[in-house]
């Protein structure tokens, strides 16, 4: 730990640190900007899944970045049409012809009913999203007073993608201030400081920035295709609230330390020197646990893996290196009123220890109430749903949302993104006629075709991401893979004797869900292993991280099931996001343990004084309030990811809120307490805990006079 405590061998080697720190700082922010990587495909999925490889054979069709804007026209007391109405589209449509690729525009497609008019602007893909958008806001914008009494909607691919970067427009400044303002307030209340709570937080923002800075450099470089918004989101708040966990830890020792010792840079090693190793492990355990992300099928996790580990790792430095030099800096005056001063009284850990006094005395009764508790909680998520079709992807209802549910009730729900089936040129007939005669098909017809690759456009009757536009989709792919030469020229990744490949949107989503499945599977228990490993290293045991593990599992199960009882029956929400599950998963899974490691390394230290039962009393009212402030900080934000207005982002916010809390208020203060009075000296099998003199201390034979003390 000699790196570390060297900041804190004087008033010069600490500016000498922040110094440095401010040199390197510029160092990031000088770094080249590689030119973003290509997507692997629009969904981020490699070639072995159906959807990409249909996607790379459109793009030998004619016109392969060419996709229809759907303008709805409706009127607005929901009855037919009239004549004038029809001459108003009809005049529009071909003001529309600007902005079409070919300079045409069809004459307006009047549905069944009369009520509803449809007309496909084909517009060019090619510049990219911004360019897309630029598209969109012109032809809505020339679309405004078509006509007395009408409502006119713009919707379809393109519109989903313009209305997609509206979302995040600005949307990172409102994160960083409403995150920075939540980690203000709450530092505040924590130390009751007009100074203190400044450092840490100007700390903590300057980690976040460099973070930011270094992927949008690393990301790239590593070949992964960056896309801002909810990765940059993601990692910005978990560095928010993993810097500012090792901050309060830090300081809460500091302070603890500084009353002791009269110095405060012999104070400061001496801190430095007991929570290096905790930080450290709570560090690499989140490191290791985003990560594995990196085992993922799609390539948006991936570029999360990265962004997350690089932001622990600057909050980990952040918190060992800058934040101790600046703390020793400003000296005791930090804390005023309630300066520490060599000799003084603790102020924290009255509560706690009367809490830890409680839990002792029926341990087994504690465990088994807490036990059941967070049973009931995970009882919440029987019956839980996943998959939101494409228009329940945002909290918000856009235009393109608004077109969608117009057009789904006048023509057949798939319209606005037909599934598209690439076969040979030779087989198009027969894929027609299999695709046709397919259950939940509205229509099957010849689309764009060029010398090697043809397309057949396929509506379904459902809604695009429900579970009847998914079966339908299963039976297509079945149906057309069955037809004799139908299976298309080979590319890369993909098997020329399977048949006809079913792509398009609806395709891509269905192949999404089932890659989070398959995330699932493998990342679940290759997360848990890591995890374990850790903490067998740490505690230098095997019962302990057993244990610890699986209060970490039990508390993922309850907040997933607490949680799915407040989408379905406080916000409505209509199902889970399919990648939910894993994203929350592995968040909570490796913040989760870190409190417990703040705590049983804490016990573990007074153990060999005291023995295991007040060697967890201690550690309990020691570390109760600076744990229980960075749950609740944490908790609070990562509740901020619902300022941004896709559900995906809500979700994963609302689970791991309720998680953490759980952690913090639950499973750490009462549960993992209450098992290790229960196995005395057992908890740390096969290691022994030794005491003052070198003997093992056991539950039995352990002096009383400390716990009685502590009382």
């Amino acid at each position: 730990m000699s790196l570390f405590t060297h900041v804190a061998r004087g008033r010069l080697a600490a500016w000498l640190t922040v110094v440095a720190a401010i040199v390197v700082g510029a160092a990031v922010f000088g770094l080249p900007r590689p030119a973003n990587p290509d997507p692997v495909s629009a969904t981020g999925l490699s070639a072995q899944w159906q959807s990409t490889v249909a996607e790379r054979l459109q793009e030998q069709l004619p016109d392969s970045d060419v996709q229809p804007a759907l303008v709805v026209a409706g009127r607005s007391d929901g009855g037919p049409l009239t004549p004038a109405d029809t001459e108003a589209l009809a005049a529009r449509s071909r003001d529309l012809s600007r902005f079409a690729v070919g300079g045409k525009v069809a004459p307006p497609q009047v549905s069944p009913d009369g009520k509803v008019a449809l007309i496909a602007v084909p517009v060019s893909t090619a510049g990219g999203q911004e360019q897309v958008a630029d598209t969109i806001e012109g032809v809505r914008a020339a679309l405004d007073g078509t006509g007395a009494g009408l409502t006119v909607e713009v919707t379809g691919g393109p519109a989903f993608t313009a209305d997609l970067t509206k979302v995040f427009e600005g949307a990172d400044a409102t994160l960083l201030m409403v995150t920075a303002g939540v980690v203000a307030l709450l530092l505040l209340i924590t130390y009751r400081s007009p100074f203190l709570w400044i450092i840490p937080l100007a700390v903590v923002a300057a980690a976040e920035q460099l973070t930011l800075r270094a992927i949008d450099t690393i990301v790239p470089a590593l070949g992964i295709n960056l896309q801002a918004g909810a990765v940059t989101g993601i990692a910005s708040v978990l560095v928010f609230g993993a810097a500012t966990d090792y901050a309060l830890l830090l300081i809460a020792r500091y302070r603890e330390e500084l009353r002791r010792e009269p110095d405060r840079f012999v104070a400061m090693r001496a801190t430095l020197r007991r929570t290096a190793e905790p930080i450290l492990a709570s560090g690499s355990t989140v490191v290791l646990g985003v990560l594995t992300l990196l085992l993922s099928e799609q390539e948006n996790n991936r570029a999360l893996a990265v962004a997350c580990a690089i932001g622990v790792v600057f909050a980990m430095l952040s918190a060992l290196l800058v934040l101790p030099a600046a703390l020793v800096i400003f000296g005791r005056g930090l804390f005023w009123p309630f300066v520490p001063h060599a000799g003084s009284a603790a102020r924290e850990g009255r509560l706690w220890g009367r809490l830890g006094t409680a839990v002792v005395r029926r341990p087994a009764a504690v465990a088994v109430l807490s036990t059941l508790l967070l049973a009931g909680l995970a009882l919440g998520g029987l019956g839980i749903r996943t998959g939101l079709s494409e228009t329940e992807q945002f909290r918000v209802k856009p235009e393109a949302v608004a077109g969608a549910q117009t057009l789904a009730k006048a023509f057949p729900a798939g319209t606005t993104q037909p599934v598209a089936v690439l076969t040979n040129p030779a087989a198009v007939d027969a894929v027609n006629r299999a695709a046709a005669a397919v259950p939940g098909v509205a229509s099957a017809r010849q689309g764009r075709a060029g010398a090697a690759v043809a397309q057949v456009d396929v509506v379904l009757e459902a809604e695009p991401g429900t579970g009847a536009s998914d079966r339908a989709v299963e039976a297509l792919r079945a149906a057309v893979a069955a037809v004799p030469a139908s299976a298309p020229p080979a590319v890369e990744g993909a098997d020329p004797s399977t048949g006809a490949v079913v792509g398009g949107s609806v395709a891509a989503t269905y192949d999404t869900a089932e890659a989070n499945g398959r995330d699932l599977r493998l990342i679940l228990p290759v997360i848990l292993l890591l995890v374990a490993a850790v903490l067998v290293l740490l505690l230098r045991g095997l019962l302990a991280p057993a244990l610890l593990v699986l209060t970490v599992i039990a508390s993922f199960f309850a907040s997933l099931g607490a949680a799915w009882l407040l989408f379905d029956h406080v916000l409505g929400f209509p199902a889970l996001d399919s990648g939910v599950i894993l994203l929350a998963f592995v968040f909570l899974v490796a913040l989760g343990v870190d409190y417990n490691i703040f705590l049983v390394t804490r016990a573990r230290e007074d153990a060999r004084r005291a023995g295991t039962r007040d060697g967890m009393l201690s550690a309990l009212r020691v570390t109760g309030g600076v744990i229980t402030s960075a749950g609740v900080l944490l908790a609070a934000v990562f509740a901020v990811l619902g300022v941004l207005p896709l559900i995906l982002l809500t979700q994963i916010g609302v689970i791991v809120c309720i998680g953490v809390l759980l952690d913090t208020l639950l499973v750490r203060t009462v549960l993992v307490p209450a098992l290790a009075f229960l196995l005395g000296e057992r908890f740390w099998w096969p290691n022994r805990v030794r005491g003052a003199a070198g003997e093992a201390v056991t539950a039995d034979d352990r002096p009383r006079t400390l716990l009685l003390s502590r009382r």
